[in-house]
């Protein structure tokens, strides 16, 4: 395939907020469980995000703001000093190799298990996640949660907010709230799953209540121009159904649409949705899309560029890919010249150990990262 790498935008810098980014592309968030058991970076992740700083932008998986909100065994966290000093590590290996990072603040709510925080999973009301959770014991039946009390929503929303004072102290530009994927915040705007009667349930306007309050408490704490907001309109995976999709997302974005954000995150942006375009009307700054490739099916041949250019000529500003960065370090470069990706291994993503993550090679046939 040819390329024209002097027209092309997704690769043409751009800034976000204070930072110059070299490119439009983004590495999104995604899990793959390589934190030790009391959520602590370990070295091998700093390893394997200075592969990965050719991007424009890093943001890294999901981290929780307390012990509750944990989902799986062995993610990272970012509540404790010991988790900050962890995530030093690797944000200083980024930016020794020339990248820039965001950290992405999930709290799991329904998708948990005591076996995994040693508490018990909370939600917004008691209904419990329809899948298996893994745990360290292999997957177990979920739990129902405990139905979060306005006491512990307050203190929630203040968890939020010191995790990303800790984010900051641990070297990361920035943070990117996570209202979406079925987790916590999600739940809250989801009809089958907050069946709450009080400020937080019932209408719209309650069921966003408490997406707005995480976000203006961390933009109180680290500036607005330091917060992005992921979000899945329509998003039905992990037992989610939202039931007034354009709705929730017409009053979510037009609330937080005045506030100076960093950026706004689309999971699976389709150029053609509806909901998508009014998004991109309403939202004034920046919007990063992450395209709808297809879950469970390989990649396009091109790694998805042509969609990726799609979604830019629709309004997009920076374009994030997942699956194309866990196996391709230097995504960037081959997309850029049209080089082949290499295949995902599916089996090694959650192993824990350098297979699967840090050993995938470079154009140069060695791992990225190596001298020449």
């Amino acid at each position: 395939m040819t390329t024209n790498t002097e027209t092309a935008g997704l690769f043409q810098p751009t800034e976000l907020g204070p930072l110059h980014l070299p490119n439009r592309l983004v590495m999104a968030p995604m899990t793959r469980t390589r934190a030790g058991a009391d959520g602590v970076p370990r070295p091998i992740m700093a390893e394997y995000y200075a592969q990965r700083a050719g991007a424009g932008l890093i943001i890294a998986e999901a981290a929780t703001p307390n012990r509750v909100g944990r989902t799986y065994a062995n993610i990272p966290a970012v509540h404790a000093p010991e988790h900050v000093a962890g995530w030093r590590t690797v944000t200083g290996a980024v930016a020794e190799a020339g990248g820039r990072m965001f950290l992405q603040l999930q709290h799991g709510g329904r998708i948990g298990h005591p076996e995994n925080s040693g508490l018990h999973p909370v939600a917004p009301s008691p209904i419990a996640f329809p899948e298996p959770v893994h745990t360290p014991r292999g997957l177990l039946e979920a739990v129902v949660p405990r139905e979060l009390t306005a006491a512990e929503i307050r203190q929630t929303v203040a968890d939020f907010a010191a995790a990303a004072r800790n984010a900051v102290e641990a070297g990361f530009a920035g943070v990117e709230v996570h209202g979406a994927n079925g987790y916590l915040l999600h739940q809250f705007l989801a009809r089958n799953t907050n069946r709450r009667t009080d400020a937080y349930g019932g209408p719209v306007a309650n069921r966003i209540r408490l997406v707005a309050e995480v976000v203006r408490a961390v933009a109180a704490e680290i500036g607005p121009e330091r917060v992005g907001l992921r979000v899945s309109p329509g998003f039905t995976g992990q037992g989610m159904d939202e039931g007034d999709t354009a709705e929730i997302y017409r009053a979510l974005i037009g609330e937080l649409a005045g506030d100076g954000l960093g950026y706004l995150h689309v999971a699976f942006a389709d150029p053609e949705d509806a909901v998508f375009r009014e998004l991109r009307e309403t939202w004034p700054g920046t919007l990063i899309a992450n395209p709808a490739l297809g879950w469970g099916r390989p990649l396009p041949e091109d790694g998805g560029r042509a969609a990726a250019e799609r979604l830019l000529a629709a309004g997009a500003d920076l374009i994030s890919f997942g699956r194309g960065f866990l196996a391709n370090p230097d995504l960037v470069e081959r997309l850029r010249t049209g080089a082949p990706l290499n295949p995902l291994r599916d089996g090694q993503m959650h192993r824990g150990d350098a297979e699967g993550y840090t050993d995938y090679p470079a154009l140069s046939g060695r791992l990225a990262g190596q001298p020449g």
